[in-house]
C-alpha cells in the first residue's frame, strides 16, 4: 500500500516503524547519547529511535531540539525518516540540519510500530511493505 504524503524533507530510507501516539519533544524527550526515547509521560518511553522510521503527531518543546536531532544523526542514532501528521517547525529544520526525511499530512495515519515501510521523500510517499 503507497500512502500519499506531503513532502518537506526529501531522499529515501526505509526500516521498521516506530510509532509514538505523543508528540516528541527531542530537547529532554530524547537522551541525545543513546538515542532513547526518555519522556516519562511517552508510552514509547525506552525504545530508541535510531534506525527507525519515526512515526508521531508531531514535536512539542523547545527550539534546541533541532540541534538535538543534528546530534544524533552526526552520532550515527537519528531515526532514518520520520513522518507526523503535521511537522512543526522545530521538527522540519531538524530534518533539514539532520538530513532526516520528512514527510507529514499523510493521506490515511494507519501505521503501526514494527510496519516495515519504504519512504520516498522526494515524491511524498511512503510504502507499506509489511
Amino acid at each position: 500500500m503507497r500512502i500519499k504524503c506531503r513532502r518537506l524533507v526529501g531522499g529515501y530510507a526505509e526500516g521498521y516503524s516506530l510509532v509514538s501516539p505523543e508528540p516528541i519533544s527531542f530537547f529532554g524527550g530524547v537522551d541525545p547519547s543513546t538515542g532513547l526515547v526518555i519522556d516519562r509521560l511517552n508510552p514509547i518511553r525506552g525504545e530508541s529511535i535510531s534506525g527507525r522510521i519515526l512515526v508521531f503527531p508531531g514535536g512539542k518543546g523547545s527550539t534546541v531540539g533541532s540541534y538535538i536531532l543534528y546530534r544524533l544523526a552526526k552520532h550515527g542514532l537519528a531515526p532514518k525518516a520520520m513522518i507526523c501528521l503535521e511537522a512543526d517547525p522545530v521538527v522540519a529544520v531538524g530534518a533539514v540540519l539532520a538530513g532526516i526525511p520528512l514527510l507529514d499530512k499523510p493521506e490515511y495515519y494507519i501505521f503501526k510500530t514494527g510496519m516495515y515501510l519504504r519512504v520516498y521523500g522526494d515524491e511524498g510517499l511512503v510504502e507499506i511493505v509489511s
